[in-house]
């Protein structure tokens, strides 16, 4: 799967898209797309991830407790 990062504006490759889905993880294997050669794997924070479209992660990758707030505990 390929996010883009907000502060270059880079594409990245997620390579461990379990670590991406699980709200736990907070940092996420992945590889930057730019220029000709293959980037080596680095680690990526997913709050400075989007999707390419622009559009933010959906809450539940990233917050253990987004069921908090809306009153659903369970």
């Amino acid at each position: 799967m390929f996010l883009k990062d907000k502060q270059a504006g880079h594409l990245v490759e997620v390579l461990d898209l379990c670590a991406l889905f699980d709200p736990l993880q907070s940092v996420v294997k992945g590889r930057i797309h730019a220029g000709e050669e293959m980037q080596d794997p680095t680690g990526f924070d997913k709050s400075d991830l989007i999707f390419p479209s622009g559009e933010c992660l959906p809450r539940y990758w990233v917050d253990v407790h987004y069921r908090d707030a809306a009153g659903t505990i369970g």
